[in-house]
């Protein structure tokens, strides 16, 4: 079992990783648990594997199993999973040991940090930093339990919510390894009390001060300078987990939890998801907080670099930078020295909205299947590279047929040219900077940041529980906002509901106004702007599923042909990739077979073998 070889080997495991004069190696080159309480940089290092197995994608990976895109690596375990051979027993979803793993190391630091000397010579110090890392390792245990949820909570035989094995201390040699499931609200529960636990221990944000008086009086009242609070609590611990990301991740818990799927067994009600995530958005002015061009922050090429003078007010919570071009390596056209990896469907395409708001289907949108990109959402041009787009100065034919001019032959770009070409008619642009190029003769690669929190989801979060609530204009409790309000804005920041210079149109976004008015319509176009917004970040097939919809939609692409004498395009909508998904028990999600052969407590999900 991994984490007993955790248990059994992580002392020597972290000799390995650390620098050789850390400490002198023990007998056998292992080191009993007491030896961290006078070293701190080896306890730390039990921290730091936590923060290792953080569970959050930097690349596009899941999107690819769902209805919003497919991918031309025949090998990808996504697809193989999408198209039939998800198993208890194959499962590119699971969460289990990796998140087992993190908790094991978390549940060890929580165990001795009070023990460990973090600052001997000053007692302020010691106790901040006490408090700062027991407030990371709480959050780290909540992310650990919100990722476990949603990968293997679910129904079993006997009707019960369960959701997974519930420990709060670190397993040892004399364990009982045979624990049950524990109930999903209980599994909830300890999510909540981990993120209350560290809000009370952390700052909203890693600040520097700049006197002794606005330090906190329980550290001042151990001596605490200011200087001393800034090196525990400073500008310099940004970007690891703060008070306002464990509030974040509260609201997710409290979202999934409040959701279709899981909200009869959860002790979560939309209305408590509505007011942990409006608590969320409360600490950037609500409304006023919203980011005028967050749907296109991976565009704001300033920000990207080290040296912004600023974070970029949309992204709550990030990975590091990274300055490469494997995003552009991946998913770039075949002739701009890409692979063409993900490929968005044209079930997706379909989901964005006409300029002037009203879905495709609507009678009144306007909406023309011979010009089938004019007068679109501008959102679709954002993130999909659609046919006869110019994109890095090329003109990109996805249609079956040559360039414009003639002057070539049939490009790779073409639907189903090559290996490495499109399989719906479209490439994904989302994430990808314009001024990289993966070409190995010509590398130019640019600094990347993937959000593991965007303020946009959170929005987002609380329109859905509010409006399961309330409904789409209602706010009972005082908030502030409301669930329309998060969707005008989110939509006007998109620029729907104007004409082709932006400017707004004399009726307004009627189609919101309509939907406005019944709640059913406004949850139908929530999810829709979740969809469109989120796209490409991996949140789509929980989405899915936490919604019960379902997950068999066969994906669509665009076939497009040209008339040769009259340049005429002819498009067509093929049937791209059937999704093999049984809708009657795969809303939720295995618990490993392995693990179920191996402790008989365990409870499968119900219809999983």
């Amino acid at each position: 079992m991994k984490t007993r070889n955790i248990i059994l080997y992580f002392m020597g495991l972290l000799a390995i990783c650390s620098c050789d004069d850390m400490f002198e190696p023990a007998d056998e080159n292992t080191r009993q648990e007491d030896a961290m309480y006078e070293e701190s940089d080896y306890a730390h290092g039990l921290l730091i594997y936590g923060y290792d197995r953080l569970p959050y994608l930097t690349t596009t990976q899941t999107d690819i199993a769902t209805d919003d895109a497919v991918t031309n690596l025949k090998s990808s375990s996504y697809l193989n999973m999408a198209t039939g051979t998800w198993a208890s027993d194959n499962n590119p979803m699971s969460q289990w040991d990796n998140c087992k793993d993190g908790i094991q190391y978390v549940n060890l630091f929580l165990k001795n940090v009070e023990k460990v000397k973090w600052s001997p010579s000053a007692a302020s110090k010691q106790q901040m930093f006490i408090d700062r890392l027991k407030g990371e390792a709480f959050t780290l245990r909540a992310i650990f339990y919100y990722f476990l949820l949603q990968a293997h909570g679910g129904y079993a035989d006997d009707g019960v919510l369960y959701g997974v094995p519930l420990l709060t201390a670190p397993e040892d040699g004399s364990s009982d390894y045979n624990q049950p499931r524990a109930t999903f609200a209980d599994c909830v529960k300890q999510c909540f009390a981990d993120c209350d636990s560290a809000m009370a221990l952390l700052p909203a944000d890693y600040v520097d001060i700049n006197n002794n008086d606005e330090i906190p009086v329980k550290y001042k009242e151990l001596g605490a300078n200011y200087s001393n609070y800034n090196l525990v609590f400073g500008g310099k611990a940004k970007n690891l987990i703060s008070g306002k990301v464990a509030e974040a991740v509260k609201a997710q818990v409290a979202l999934l939890a409040a959701s279709p799927a899981f909200i009869e067994g959860s002790g979560v009600t939309s209305a408590e998801a509505a007011a942990i995530c409006a608590n969320v958005l409360n600490r950037i002015g609500g409304m006023e907080g919203f980011d005028p061009t967050g749907n296109i922050w991976y565009k704001n090429k300033q920000k990207l670099e080290p040296s912004a003078a600023s974070e970029m007010p949309e992204i709550l919570w990030r990975e590091d930078r990274v300055k490469n071009a494997e995003q552009e390596r991946d998913n770039f056209p075949p002739t701009l020295y890409g692979s063409g990896r993900v490929n968005p469907s044209q079930n997706l395409v379909d989901a964005f909205p006409m300029r002037n708001g009203r879905p495709i289907t609507d009678p009144e949108s306007g909406y023309d299947p011979k010009n089938p990109y004019v007068n679109r959402d501008p959102r679709l041009s954002d993130d999909i590279l659609f046919n006869e787009t110019t994109f890095r100065r090329s003109l990109i034919v996805t249609g079956r047929y040559p360039a414009i001019n003639g002057d070539i032959s049939e490009t790779d770009d073409n639907i189903n040219s090559i290996s490495t070409s499109t399989r719906t008619g479209y490439y994904m642009l989302k994430l990808l900077r314009d001024d990289v190029s993966p070409q190995s003769s010509s590398l130019i690669e640019q600094y990347h940041i993937y959000p593991r929190i965007r303020y946009t989801e959170i929005f987002l979060a609380y329109a859905e529980a509010a409006n399961d609530a309330w409904g789409p204009k209602a706010d009972p409790t005082g908030i502030g906002f409301t669930a329309y309000d998060v969707i005008k804005a989110i939509r006007q920041r998109a620029g729907l509901a104007t004409n082709e210079i932006g400017m707004p149109l004399a009726e307004g976004d009627v189609y919101l106004e309509e939907c406005a008015k019944d709640k059913g319509e406004m949850t139908k176009l929530i999810r829709n702007e979740r969809r469109i917004e989120l796209c490409f970040e991996n949140k789509r097939f929980w989405d899915l599923r936490r919604w019960m919809l379902p997950l068999n939609e066969t994906v669509k692409g665009m076939q497009i042909d040209r008339d040769e004498e009259t340049h005429t395009l002819t498009y067509t909508i093929i049937e791209v990739e059937d999704r093999v998904f049984d809708n009657s028990y795969q809303m939720y999600g295995p618990i490993p077979k392995g693990e179920m052969l191996k402790w008989s407590n365990l409870k499968q999900n119900k219809g999983w073998q």
